[in-house]
């Protein structure tokens, strides 16, 4: 993302509006990102330790498509399933949370799957540093 309070952060695009909605007028984009994210586990921690490292804060935020730069990177992460089931924007966040740790658990087990798409995984879970 390029502007905003979430300049810099890493996003996935849950749903595209080419023509806009009735409150926004302009093509713009639903996206879902990481604003904190997980940090470094090692073998030698416990697994409460570990529970509260993987912790994942999701953010959901509607933008113009000027204020996003797409990269290479393909993410297999389905969170359409979780914007299907709420329409409250605080149970969605609850929902989208829960699929961003357990993918970020998981994400051993599906890395074999497809390498592209799982580079792709790991690069959305590490923080940018810059």
């Amino acid at each position: 993302m390029l502007a905003g309070r979430y300049a810099g952060k890493k996003a996935v695009v849950v749903k595209a509006l080419d023509e806009g909605s009735a409150d926004k007028k302009f093509p713009h984009a639903i996206v879902c990102g990481i604003d904190v994210a997980p940090r470094k586990v090692t073998r030698t921690m416990n697994k409460k330790t570990i529970k509260r490292k993987t912790k994942v804060k999701p953010f959901i935020k509607s933008l113009n498509y000027t204020h996003i730069m797409p990269t290479r990177y393909a993410v297999d992460i389905d969170l359409k399933k979780a914007e299907e089931q709420t329409d409250d924007k605080k149970t969605l966040k609850r929902a989208i949370r829960k699929t961003l740790e357990e993918r970020y658990l998981n994400q051993a087990a599906v890395a074999a799957k497809s390498e592209r798409k799982s580079q792709g995984t790991s690069y959305f879970y590490k923080k940018l540093r810059f």
